[in-house]
């Protein structure tokens, strides 16, 4: 119903229950629950922000979730997709892990990585495996984390850059498999160990 909300941080607050985000759209006050990294950002009040939504529609109410990065919703939708996660899990799962590295766990399949988050059981976390890998690795979602911004610039990654751009390969495909490749690789600056990861990924 709404793609996403532009406006002015009200107030920001956490209960037992959340992290919520006050939104002043026009004169409106809109009340988002946020997950807890995204309630740490650096957001202050009175900032101008844009929040990416999903409406939560249930028997007896309506609310909405935000987002500060589109990703982060698309990831978040997939979540939710997977029985036995609802938004509060999901969201759980979106305040310890970044986008980027959400994907890399369930890609690479570390699901002790996932029980970290509050109220994910080994179980949980093999199921949220089993349903999402695939389709992740379908989805291609390009995300470039800020401790990659930079990644492009060592020799090794520009190196490899070529080779995978002589072979057809899009920055968008590229970018996408070092966010996942990088944390498996021995010596990062290996340039031979970062193609043959790279390409072992992307012929998956």
């Amino acid at each position: 119903m709404f793609e996403y909300l532009r406006g002015t941080l009200s107030d920001k607050y956490s209960t037992s229950t959340g992290f919520y985000f006050i939104l002043d759209v026009c004169g409106v006050g809109y009340q988002l629950e946020v997950s807890e990294m995204d309630f740490n950002s650096d957001t202050d009040i009175d900032q101008e922000i844009k929040l990416y939504t999903k409406l939560i529609h249930r028997e007896d109410s309506m609310s909405l979730c935000g987002f500060l990065k589109k990703e982060t919703r698309d990831i978040f939708m997939y979540l939710t997709s997977v029985s036995g996660v609802g938004v509060k899990m999901a969201l759980a799962l979106l305040g310890r892990f970044d986008t980027c590295d959400l994907i890399s766990i369930v890609i690479n399949e570390e699901y002790k990585e996932l029980t970290l988050a509050k109220g994910v059981g080994a179980k949980l976390a093999q199921k949220i495996i089993l349903e999402l890998r695939d389709k992740l690795i379908k989805a291609n979602i390009s995300v470039v984390p800020d401790k990659f911004s930079t990644i492009e610039l060592t020799p090794a990654c520009q190196e490899t850059t070529s080779v995978l751009l002589s072979l057809g390969y899009t920055d968008e495909e590229i970018s996408t498999t070092y966010n996942v490749v990088m944390g498996k690789c021995t010596n990062k600056d290996d340039s031979e160990e970062l193609l043959r990861e790279s390409l072992k990924y992307l012929s998956m």
